[in-house]
């Protein structure tokens, strides 16, 4: 068994402390993973603050995780000490279901096992990456390319699947219309990665602040959702929009800029829901859909995907000690793009 040291919160309006945990000893198929960074989610956000629900606390948060594999146990056959590997959102599923079969382990009708914040097989609570040790069954263990520096991949873990799959779901690509809403940690990479498939990308952003980053990663235009005139002028324009953002917004003014057979996909999970009026959506054979990360199969193809593409989050690196004011500073919209946490520094 390792003693992993740990940064955790004990209840919704604590602070992070330093503290130790224990990871398992190794399984005939767990890969034990020395982690060196792990990014900061919106998600361990809204999880260490009990915004979705009750919260077994004691909590290490932390679901983008990248490190260096530093033992397997005997009948692991993927991995061996020294290679680079991430985790992801999950860490286990019942991998027998119609939807394990077929790749898509986040939608196990058992339930997928979480990162953090949920119970594994041996009935143990799941920690997760804001810790220097983590043990994984190798089916969830992930293949960082050389060429991606482990302190960008790490959110490529969450980031760049959540944007990744409804994008190839979808079909972005040559001659579509893709906008993307918000430009923040998920939405950043939705522009790079839809610029990269070829499609042409507009982001609708609340403001024109980040008009020219948006542009820089690609996009082709920007425009301020606070202006009234930027829905007039691109009423039934997009094949496809990917909302990021986790806030309330009039989501039938958004579906009213789809062209016919377009579908608005929402990966933001706001905590309200967004009331919808069937008219937004019959007129046009729009469509209104959801999407959650992707599954191992798909994650190690988005990798390999940012790898050819030479694709990375826009990150800031920060210590062990930052991360309460990093929560603050990502609630306020003031990072650009996505914190990593040297785990070095704990």
């Amino acid at each position: 068994m390792v003693i992993a040291k740990a940064r955790a919160v004990d209840g919704p309006n604590k602070a992070f402390h330093t503290t130790e945990i224990q990871r398992r000893d190794l399984d005939t198929h767990d890969v034990l993973i020395e982690i060196k960074y792990a990014g900061i989610c919106h998600s361990d956000i809204h999880t260490a603050h009990g915004d979705w629900g009750e919260v077994n606390y004691p909590l290490v948060p932390g679901h983008e995780i990248a490190g260096i594999v530093t033992n397997v146990g005997p009948e692991v056959t993927s991995y061996k000490a020294g290679d680079r590997v991430g985790v992801g959102c999950m860490v286990d599923s019942c991998g027998v279901c119609k939807n394990c079969q077929q790749g898509e382990e986040q939608y196990c009708l058992e339930g997928n096992v979480p990162t953090y914040a949920g119970v594994d097989k041996y009935g143990e609570p799941t920690q997760g990456g804001y810790s220097t040790h983590i043990v994984v069954t190798e089916d969830f263990v992930l293949r960082i390319p050389d060429n991606i520096g482990l302190d960008v991949a790490a959110p490529l873990l969450c980031a760049g699947i959540t944007t990744y799959s409804p994008l190839n779901h979808w079909n972005a690509g040559p001659g579509k219309k893709v906008a993307v809403v918000g430009m923040g940690g998920l939405g950043h990479m939705a522009v790079k990665i839809a610029n990269a498939m070829g499609a042409e990308v507009t982001v609708l952003s609340q403001t024109l602040n980040k008009q020219e980053d948006g542009l820089q990663f690609g996009a082709v235009n920007y425009f301020a959702t606070s202006d009234a005139q930027t829905f007039e002028k691109l009423s039934g324009t997009f094949d496809l929009m990917i909302n990021t953002v986790s806030a309330d917004i009039d989501i039938n003014a958004y579906l009213s800029l789809l062209t016919l057979d377009g579908t608005l996909v929402n990966v933001g999970a706001p905590s309200q829901p967004l009331p919808v009026h069937v008219f937004s959506l019959i007129p046009h054979r729009r469509s209104f859909a959801g999407s959650m990360i992707g599954g191992i199969r798909e994650t190690q193809e988005m990798l390999d995907f940012c790898a050819k593409h030479d694709i990375a989050p826009n990150i800031e690196v920060i210590s062990a000690d930052q991360i309460d004011d990093a929560y603050e500073r990502v609630m306020a919209s003031k990072v650009k793009y996505r914190f990593v946490i040297d785990i070095s520094t704990i």
